[in-house]
């Protein structure tokens, strides 16, 4: 279990428009397209509620009434509350929005468009071992041109993120699920859109800014050829096929 499950609050970042993957799926936001008859933000509650994990928030924007008329406000053993957006904020903006609903630090953040098979109980371990401000989970891809590489020293400090399409072959990319302390989420700016990845996480280089070794299969639904391995990725059961 995670250290002290109930006591952890779990957000997902859910207000993207998903303007990429428009043309397959043309009347939901993004975490509703359906995966196997359901919405694939559901495997994402489904992976926090086998966590232990018991409260959570959805950081909403793009088709936000959709979302919550969909999951509500309980999914299983997971209660729900909702940080809508009334203009787009990105991803650190976001979540600088949903602070005052957020119990617990540090917070279990995930991109809610992506999924990757990992240990959340020993992430968190992890993270508090270190004494970490902010701890984003690794895992390996075969191309790391679409999303960039995370340099890490011997100790598991970030060092460097190299820029999509920098560097192409197999390589350790940010897998979207992230550790995130208080202090790091409010010296976000407020009320403006924010990148978590480009912005927030680079600032903290140097200042306790940390990366966990995971290496479960990864899935992100953000294009269409993406998403059509969807159904193949959970098939396989999540257990590290690529």
């Amino acid at each position: 279990m995670l250290t002290n499950p109930a006591e952890v609050t779990a957000v997902i970042l859910a207000g993207g428009t998903g303007i990429r993957l428009r043309s397959v799926v043309t009347d939901r936001p993004k975490v509703l397209a359906e995966v196997f008859g359901r919405p694939f933000v559901t495997y994402l509650l489904d992976q926090l509620a086998a966590a232990g994990v018991t409260y959570g928030v959805m950081c909403i924007g793009y088709l936000g009434a959709q979302v919550e008329a969909t999951l509500g406000e309980r999914y299983g053993s997971l209660r729900l509350s909702y940080s809508r957006e009334a203009s787009p904020l990105g991803t650190g903006g976001a979540l600088r929005l949903a602070v005052p609903m957020l119990r617990s630090d540090p917070v279990l953040a995930m991109n809610g468009d992506s999924f990757c098979h990992a240990d959340l109980n020993d992430f968190c371990r992890w993270h508090r071992a270190r004494g970490a401000r902010g701890t984003l989970l690794l895992t390996e891809v075969p191309d790391t041109r679409r999303y960039g590489r995370v340099q890490v020293d011997a100790h598991g400090r970030v060092r460097r993120f190299e820029e999509k399409g920098d560097a192409a072959g197999p390589g350790r990319i940010n897998a979207g699920i992230y550790l995130l302390t208080q202090e790091v989420l409010r010296a976000i700016p407020t009320d403006t859109a924010v990148s978590l990845e480009r912005e927030v996480l680079p600032a903290w280089i140097g200042r306790g800014l940390y990366a966990y070794p995971g290496n479960g299969a990864f899935l992100d639904i953000g294009t269409p050829e993406a998403y059509a391995r969807a159904e193949q990725f959970f098939s396989a059961g999540m257990a590290g096929e690529r």
